[in-house]
């Protein structure tokens, strides 16, 4: 087992508010896509919202935008779920509640085993990715780098 986790940070624009009838079929997916998360192998933790079972009312990046932040054991895992899950079907489905952003809206990087990553953390995370590239600090999925303990010691 890794000393190492993998946390990764996704944030998608609203197409419209959340409690809206366009919204509908995503709200609808909140709870099961959670729940299978919350079950799959390798899953650590996700962010919830203060007295909420989902993230929705996390707003860090303006009200118009919905944050998703989790911590799996291997990028596997996360790999798995993300691509071969039922949470697939509801990424297919996704500019159907979410706008196409310009920028990078997901990255990916190695923390230490027990460490929960917190909004702020996450965000800054993002902005390397999104100034830098990848790196070994924030990567995504089409660049993924080993965890530090899976590094070649030189």
């Amino acid at each position: 087992m890794s000393d190492h986790h993998l946390a990764q940070l996704n944030i998608g624009l609203l197409r419209a508010p959340l409690d809206s009838p366009a919204m509908a079929g995503f709200v609808a997916l909140l709870d099961p896509i959670n729940a299978l998360a919350d079950t799959s192998p390798g899953f650590v933790w996700r962010l919830r919202g203060e007295g909420a079972d989902d993230a929705t009312g996390v707003r860090v990046f303006g009200e118009e935008i919905l944050v998703n932040l989790s911590v799996w054991e291997t990028y596997e895992a996360l790999w798995n779920f993300t691509y071969r899950s039922d949470h697939l079907e509801a990424m297919r489905r996704r500019r159907e509640w979410f706008t196409r952003m310009r920028e990078a809206f997901l990255v990916l990087w190695w923390v230490p085993a027990g460490h929960v990553p917190d909004v702020e953390e996450a965000r800054d995370r993002l902005a390397l990715f999104r100034e830098r590239g990848a790196s070994p600090a924030a990567f995504s999925f089409r660049d993924p780098m080993p965890a530090p303990s899976a590094a070649p010691r030189a």
